[in-house]
């Protein structure tokens, strides 16, 4: 008997010390993504309010908005307030971005948001050397004055052309390189890093922090990309049934510090897409 309470306090005093298998891990995704505007473009074309309402019930509260659907931006805030939601990061034309920096920016603070961001560059495809440093020197002079006069961070959104091969990486590497980490930063659209051949995981361990934002999206499997920045819409799939290692792309994200993820899906399945996605983003572990 008393050896037998000996082990059983002995055992007690180890307990502590043990890894508990039960317990549970911490979600690879806690909580619920943002949303791009661009996903339900037809539907904010026809009612602003009821579309958000729409949102609003996939738990969905933070916006990238990237057009204004002919309102105001302080329309739009109203309308966001009115439902608890923000919205985090506008998306601007960079033609607008380079001829008229107030009037983005204006709108920008007006929505509440933090970034502004740029996702195509007009007439810059076939990318090269050349338009790339130009490019990085146009970036510099956004940034600086969206970050020094209005206190807003600038990023651009990667859309496939810019991975042309370079030196020992990539014309998107050269981008990076060139512009200053102060002034410039990105949003990995992953689909659009797929879709050219680059692996989106490695992309973001490679430039770490300076991705800010992220746009969760899934690539048909068996589709072969290109460095035109284009593929249909039905392209386009609900995250985890396409061809992109989304864990690895998480775990890869959380590491480099991600501040706010959105969906993004372009294709015409959004009533069915947009739930399978979110499901599948709260089944990770």
């Amino acid at each position: 008997m008393f050896k037998l309470t000996s082990r059983l306090a002995f055992a007690a005093l180890l307990l502590p010390l043990l890894p508990i298998s039960s317990a549970k891990a911490a979600p690879l995704f806690p909580g619920t993504p943002g949303m791009v505007s661009y996903t339900y473009r037809e539907d904010f074309k026809k009612d602003i309010a009821s579309t958000l309402d729409t949102i609003k019930a996939h738990g969905v509260s933070d916006m990238e908005f990237s057009n204004l659907f002919n309102r105001t931006a302080p329309e739009i805030r109203q309308l966001l307030d009115a439902r608890g939601m923000v919205c985090s990061s506008y998306g601007a034309n960079y033609n607008d971005l380079l001829n008229k920096p107030e009037e983005v920016a204006a709108n920008a603070k007006a929505l509440g948001a933090k970034f502004v961001r740029v996702a195509w560059l007009p007439n810059r495809q076939p990318f090269t050397p050349e338009l790339a440093e130009q490019t990085a020197a146009e970036f510099n002079r956004i940034g600086k004055q969206l970050r020094e006069q209005h206190g807003l961070t600038f990023c651009y959104h990667n859309h496939g052309y810019e991975f042309v091969p370079h030196g020992n990486g990539t014309l998107f590497d050269l981008l990076v390189e060139k512009t200053r980490p102060e002034d410039v930063s990105f949003e990995i659209d992953i689909l659009w890093a797929q879709f050219p051949g680059v692996s989106p995981a490695a992309l973001l361990e490679k430039h770490g922090n300076r991705f800010k934002l992220m746009h969760l999206k899934d690539l048909k499997k068996g589709v072969t990309g290109d460095l035109s920045g284009k593929t249909p819409v039905d392209n386009d799939v609900a995250l985890g049934t396409g061809q992109i290692d989304l864990p690895a792309v998480l775990r890869a994200a959380r590491k480099a510090g991600l501040e706010h993820y959105y969906i993004e899906d372009e294709s015409p399945n959004i009533a069915t897409q947009v739930p399978q996605s979110i499901a599948f983003l709260k089944s990770l572990n």
